[in-house]
This record gives C-alpha cells, sequence and structure tokens, in this order.
C-alpha cells in the first residue's frame, strides 16, 4: 500500500507540472480603417494562437461580416469599413463553434473531418462534437 501512495504522489507531481495553469487568451483584433477598407494586421497571429488553418478562420469572418477580401502580404483587407469591437466579437463566436469544446471549455481541440462532417476533437478529455460547415 506504501508503494502504491509513493506511486501516486509522484503521479500527481508530474501531472501538475505539466498541465496548463494559463488562462487561454485570444489577442484582440489589431485592424486599421482606410477608406472603405478595413486592414486587419495581426489576422496570422490569431489564426496561429487558435491553432486553425488560416484560410478556415477567413472563410468564417467572410461570411459572418458579408463582405469580400483582398490578402496582402501578412495583412488581410476587408472590404467595408468594421471595428476592432466588431471583428473580436465575430472571433469570439468562432471560439465557441471552432475552438473550445463543449464538455470541458479547453481550447485543446482539433478540427477532423471524416466523409462529410467535420468534428471538434478534444485531446484534452477526447470529447467528439459535429460542428456546422463555414
Amino acid at each position: 500500500m506504501q508503494e502504491y501512495k509513493k506511486l501516486l504522489e509522484a503521479g500527481m507531481k508530474k501531472i501538475m507540472k505539466t498541465g496548463s495553469t494559463g488562462r487561454f487568451e485570444v489577442p484582440g483584433a489589431r485592424v486599421m480603417i482606410s477608406g472603405s477598407r478595413t486592414i486587419f494586421n495581426n489576422f496570422y497571429e490569431i489564426a496561429n494562437t487558435l491553432r486553425r488553418n488560416p484560410q478556415h478562420l477567413l472563410k468564417f469572418l467572410l461570411k459572418e461580416l458579408a463582405t469580400s477580401v483582398d490578402m496582402r502580404e501578412k495583412n488581410v483587407i476587408f472590404v467595408g469599413n468594421f471595428s476592432q469591437a466588431h471583428i473580436d466579437r465575430k472571433i469570439e463566436l468562432y471560439v465557441k463553434s471552432y475552438v473550445l469544446c463543449p464538455e470541458c471549455g479547453k481550447p485543446d481541440t482539433k478540427l477532423v473531418k471524416e466523409d462529410r462532417n467535420t468534428f471538434l476533437v478534444c485531446e484534452a478529455c477526447g470529447a467528439r462534437h459535429i460542428v456546422a460547415r463555414v
């Protein structure tokens, strides 16, 4: 029994060290309005933070904002004037729908396409949920 307790304590110490204690934070959108266009400067940084394909995030934003896009180097330029708060709300909606696990609430997920369905698979708890197509 003593052996078991020692092994259990050693295992718990390892779990506590490797477990993430930080809160998941998505950086705020850095946008600049230039005439009738909105320049989204940190789009790729946000996609990397979310661990999602930039094309998937972009497709979602285009649908939600009902606009078109002009890609230039590391910037995404939307046709139309969109405030930072408006884009942040759309990214928050994306995070709730395609990043956070509905079971445990952790961002340790990935999108897996099987046949014609896309699943949100949680790497933390193992849950699988079907998500809507973008």
